[in-house]
């Protein structure tokens, strides 16, 4: 078993593709280790597969797989960490560039912590701002009350108020110092592959979006941390092969699975403690909030 497996799922984006992973061949260089890249390609038809396998003959630590079909995000991860032979598995977006991340500090960490289950750095926007979906807290009724209707943007700069309202992205909490989140993002998710075999990784129910979700839940209820560890940095595109893709057909899929995996995660988990009409309401919120940005 090697130490470290980076899994990468492409469709469609083979110039961030390319980007991501000769930044992150470059950053294996300066701080080395021995390692894998898996990459899985849900079928894509820009050229990209034609890239990997061209990248794939000149590195010997990528491997790519081909998919005949676009199995979304979390099936094509899971294709992928079938592949894998690390004893630490990182999931990283394919629009995601990695220059200056110690793996093995990463991996020290993990080794120090036993209770440590999973981790992301610092990822931030082409704006220079932290993405936002790499420090999340669960996404609660009264935590998706306050963000969606702009409570926790209207109190972040208020001290106590902006816990009791920012729940939603953890806004009170500093973000230069390391501290315990709830969700970190698909972009760069980093842990052990024995935890990832237990919950049986990404649930099969989420085609793309929710999924990071839906496994920082599973991660936490088998009585785990999750760390927001902002010593090392990436860089998140962000999406270049969803909800900003110019083609009105993608964007509108995207938008679909987007808000379907909100439904897909409260039924699985809030649904029970509320009652049908709440329930109702829920989603009948959902629809609506995703028919505006239609």
């Amino acid at each position: 078993m090697i130490p470290l497996s980076v899994i990468v799922v492409s469709f469609n984006t083979r110039e961030t593709t390319r980007k991501c992973l000769l930044s992150l061949k470059s950053n294996l260089i300066k701080y080395p280790i021995d390692y894998e890249i898996v990459v899985v390609d849900n079928n894509s038809t820009d050229g990209t597969i034609e890239f990997l396998l061209d990248l794939e003959k000149q590195w010997d630590n990528l491997h790519v797989f081909l998919s005949k079909k676009n199995l979304g995000y979390g099936k094509g991860n899971n294709f992928g960490l079938e592949k894998c032979k690390g004893k630490y598995i990182l999931y990283l977006n394919s629009d995601t560039i990695v220059s200056e991340v110690d793996f093995r500090d990463l991996i020290k960490l993990m080794e120090m912590q036993k209770n440590l289950g999973a981790l992301t750095v610092k990822v931030v926007l082409s704006t220079g701002e932290i993405d936002p979906a790499s420090h999340r807290g669960f996404p609660t009724l009264w935590r998706s009350f306050t963000y969606f209707s702009g409570l926790e943007k209207l109190f972040s700069n208020i001290p106590v108020l902006n816990k009791l309202f920012g729940g939603y992205h953890l806004i009170n909490l500093n973000l230069k110092t390391i501290h315990e989140i709830d969700v970190p993002t698909g972009a760069f998710l980093f842990t052990k592959r024995q935890i990832i075999d237990k919950i049986g990784g990404f649930d099969k129910d989420y085609f793309a979006y929710g999924e990071d979700i839906e496994m920082a839940f599973k991660i936490k209820e088998l009585g785990y941390k999750i760390i927001y560890y902002p010593l090392w940095q990436v860089l998140h595109l962000k999406s270049v092969s969803g909800l900003k893709k110019k083609n009105t057909e993608i964007q509108k899929r995207t938008n679909d699975h987007f808000y379907d995996s909100m439904k897909i995660f409260y039924s699985k988990h809030y649904a029970k403690d509320h009652n049908r009409l709440t329930n109702k309401l829920v989603y009948l919120a959902i629809d609506f909030k995703k028919n505006l940005t239609k």
